[in-house]
């Protein structure tokens, strides 16, 4: 991933992140294919945008955030998912 695409994609989360009222984290690594795809089957029909998104990005979104996410971006461990709702 190059820079540009990088900075794209941090300021895509930020947008993100400052557009919705309502943001899940999950680690949902442990799932396997079945039910990975019901997962997001169950968001799609719910109107639930689910992205797994690299920590060290979603971190620096948050930092470039309005919204104040206190100590979160510094407990981000392994695999991360994340769900905006309205």
């Amino acid at each position: 991933m190059t820079r540009e695409e990088k900075s794209r994609v941090i300021e895509d989360l930020t947008a993100q992140l400052a557009d919705n009222t309502t943001i899940y984290l999950a680690d949902i690594s442990g799932l396997n294919a079945l039910n990975t795809t019901n997962l997001r089957r169950a968001c799609f029909k719910a109107n639930v945008k689910l992205a797994v998104v690299k920590n060290t990005l979603l971190a620096k979104a948050m930092e470039s955030s309005d919204k104040d996410f206190g100590e979160l971006p510094s407990v981000l461990k392994g695999n991360t998912s994340i769900m905006f709702s309205e």
